[in-house]
């Protein structure tokens, strides 16, 4: 199994939008790729000095799935949210393999 891990930090100004945003727009078009078998969102319990960290993690059976979903879907999901949010995330990916 793997799980494709994203970490955003989101300025404070707009982290509920953002947070509902993901949950009724990002993670179920995500999700319909049919590539991810399930998907969590964690907030991350650190205090930062600006923003709020969340980890969005989509697991899936195996690398070739994720590879697909990277070639095919990937960068149009990650523009709709560079387009939306702009300056106001950063965000960086992690692949992870459970063992």
């Amino acid at each position: 199994m793997i799980i494709y891990n994203v970490t955003v930090n989101i300025e404070n100004d707009v982290k509920e939008e953002w947070l509902n945003w993901m949950k009724t727009v990002h993670v179920p078009d995500v999700m319909r790729t049919g590539y991810f078998i399930e998907n969590m969102i964690c907030k991350v319990l650190v205090n930062e000095e600006q923003g709020t960290t969340y980890s969005v993690q989509y697991t899936c059976d195996n690398i070739k799935d994720y590879e697909e979903y990277k070639q095919l879907h990937a960068p149009r999901l990650q523009q709709e949210v560079a387009t939306k949010y702009g300056s106001k995330l950063v965000a960086f990916r992690t692949l992870l393999e459970i063992v």
